[in-house]
């Protein structure tokens, strides 16, 4: 259980500080075993620790929101254990030594699965995949999306078309993972620029989900011909494809884009609980003879323009260029839960869990 805690704010010179009275126990999620098959909650321990006082320059956080996504099944294996679990959060700063991080405001982090952190936003402001983040006020929105929209996935959905696909209007963008955050995200941004936009999500639900954010096409990989839905969707073939999930479907896109195609390999999670390497069609035939342009990336390459994401999608959200939708789980101690579930797809758009 976590203790009774309250602030007192006081002022100093041009400085605010809030002192939160009495020990603060953070409670945790350590990782004990490496995931076998789907992640279990027998794989964790959660954890109470007592956090200090903080420190000149230091906050103290309490997390609302935390982040799933489906990397986090695939970095687990490359951790020594036991190991913290990893992963963002959206938190409010509940006692503050640092003036340009006062109490009340919310930043983003990489914090990871945890009720409550101490750092230091000058000395430590990049952890993980993102940058410690100053949330600007986001009404009539919901401040999770700086888990979503602007956050990681939005940031990996602009970086990733801008610097890797680089597409012209009229250019055809096929996106896999299409309702997933990133998917979404990537589709309606070529929209923005001009571009025809075809996804492939796993039900038809999902797949209208994408036509009401403007997708020409949208289609279910699971029981569409995804030859025929190519020739139907893109009869110019593909420009430029953001493949989020490998796998088949990736082979057979690919064979099916123009010359000097553009490909941003964001990720691969068709296979990531499997338990044996697939087999699947060879790619070098289309990246030769097309000449095609194959590159993964992680967004954390752009940490140092990380503000310019984040400007330009709020501006197209408070514009209406930009929609979104939220998988909301509950609970601190549905993490594992959660996790599992957009593993199997159940989410469309972003996936969080809101702690309390």
């Amino acid at each position: 259980m976590l203790k009774q805690m309250s602030t007192s704010t006081f002022f100093c010179a041009k400085r605010a500080y809030s002192n939160a009275v009495g020990k603060i126990n953070a409670r945790k999620y350590v990782l004990t075993k490496y995931f076998q098959g789907e992640p279990k909650k027998s794989d964790f321990k959660i954890v109470e620790e007592e956090l200090p006082e903080i420190k000149d320059g230091e906050i103290l956080t309490e997390a609302e929101y935390l982040s799933v996504d489906p990397y986090m099944r695939a970095y687990m294996i490359g951790y020594k254990l036991p190991t913290d679990m990893i992963g963002g959060q959206v938190a409010k700063i509940i006692a503050s030594r640092n003036d340009q991080y006062p109490v009340g405001k919310y930043v983003a982090g990489s914090f990871g699965w945890r009720t409550h952190t101490i750092c230091n936003p000058k000395s430590s402001p990049y952890l993980g995949f993102m940058p410690i983040t100053l949330l600007p006020d986001m009404s009539p929105h919901p401040i999770s999306l700086g888990l979503g929209v602007i956050g990681m996935p939005g940031n990996t959905a602009y970086f990733g078309v801008k610097e890797i696909l680089y597409p012209k209007a009229g250019e055809t963008i096929a996106i896999t993972g299409a309702a997933g955050a990133v998917g979404s995200h990537v589709g309606q941004i070529g929209k923005i620029l001009g571009c025809r936009v075809i996804g492939f999500a796993g039900t038809d639900e999902k797949c209208e989900y994408l036509q009401e954010l403007g997708f020409d096409h949208a289609f279910n990989y699971k029981t569409a011909n995804i030859k025929t839905a190519l020739r139907e969707g893109a009869p110019n073939r593909i420009d430029c494809y953001f493949d989020n999930v490998g796998g088949e479907i990736s082979s057979t896109i690919m064979g099916h884009m123009n010359k000097y195609g553009r490909v941003a390999v964001c990720g691969s999670i068709s296979s990531y609980n499997d338990t044996a390497l697939p087999k699947v069609t060879i790619l070098q035939p289309s990246i030769v003879f097309k000449e095609l342009k194959v590159e993964g990336f992680l967004v954390n390459r752009w940490l140092d323009r990380w503000d310019e994401g984040i400007k330009v999608n709020m501006n197209w959200l408070q514009e209406g260029k930009i929609k979104y939708q939220e998988k909301v789980y509950n609970g601190f101690d549905n993490m594992v839960e959660a996790l599992v579930g957009i593993l199997r797809g159940e989410n469309t758009g972003k996936a969080v869990v809101k702690v309390k």
